[in-house]
């Protein structure tokens, strides 16, 4: 599903003339098979948010490939890899992502909208995705009268209303209590057993990093050696 080859990325830091070079990727080579959760983990500033970036297309890498599902999209503009990603990858950020002014059902129903879908089938869709999180009885809430819990079930809802093979996750369970970070990881394992859906998951939890299959470890801006477990 997802193929990375020798990939490795800098920032620029400073004004023309006075740049600093930051390092933040060096040499990356890794794969993720279809229907696998695989967790990057690490501490903080490793590198691992940056890579989810790459992958997403969100940034642009300096140096090698990224291939998803057969396609080169490192080569696509951005304009196509927009395209794609609509289409494609699903999305799970810790800070929720919800628009404010819209409720949770107005939230789900966007990536929809934008694709053209027509409103019988929207309505279809995202009521039976409410069911499937649990939240059918709010959607007409607004993120600001749900809780940290009920937003990320909205988020996770959201993803995958367009059906994607692909959901990358960063942080899916950062913003929560250890209670509500079970039920939401319980949710996540739940549809990659019946929908087969593969999840990258960028985490420094070790109860998160759990419920991969593997586990790939992220130091420094390289991968450790050694420490990809099944």
């Amino acid at each position: 599903m997802i193929k990375v080859e020798k990939l490795s990325h800098q920032f620029e830091l400073g004004k023309k003339g006075k740049k600093t070079i930051v390092p933040v990727l060096k040499n990356i080579s890794m794969e993720v098979h279809k229907g696998e959760i695989v967790s990057v983990v690490g501490k903080s500033g490793s590198g691992k948010s940056t890579l989810l970036n790459l992958i997403s297309g969100f940034i642009r890498a300096k140096e090698g490939e990224i291939w998803i599902d057969g396609n080169l999209v490192s080569d696509y503009s951005e304009a196509k890899f927009a395209d794609f990603r609509l289409e494609n990858i699903g999305f799970i950020f810790q800070s929720f992502q919800l628009i404010p002014s819209m409720t949770a059902y107005q939230n789900i129903e966007l990536p929809l909208i934008l694709r053209g879908e027509n409103e019988p089938n929207r309505k279809i869709m995202v009521n039976q995705l409410l069911e499937r999180v649990g939240l059918i009885e709010y959607k007409d809430h607004y993120p600001s009268e749900l809780s940290g819990g009920q937003q990320q079930r909205v988020s996770i809802a959201r993803a995958l209303v367009l059906e994607p093979a692909l959901i990358l996750a960063d942080e899916p369970t950062g913003s929560l209590d250890s209670e509500t970070e079970a039920e939401i990881l319980d949710i996540i394992q739940n549809l990659n057993q019946e929908l087969g859906i593969t999840f990258l998951i960028i985490t420094h939890d070790e109860e998160v990093a759990r419920i991969g299959h593997r586990s790939i470890t992220i130091k420094d801006g390289s991968l450790m050696e050694g420490v990809e477990t099944i």
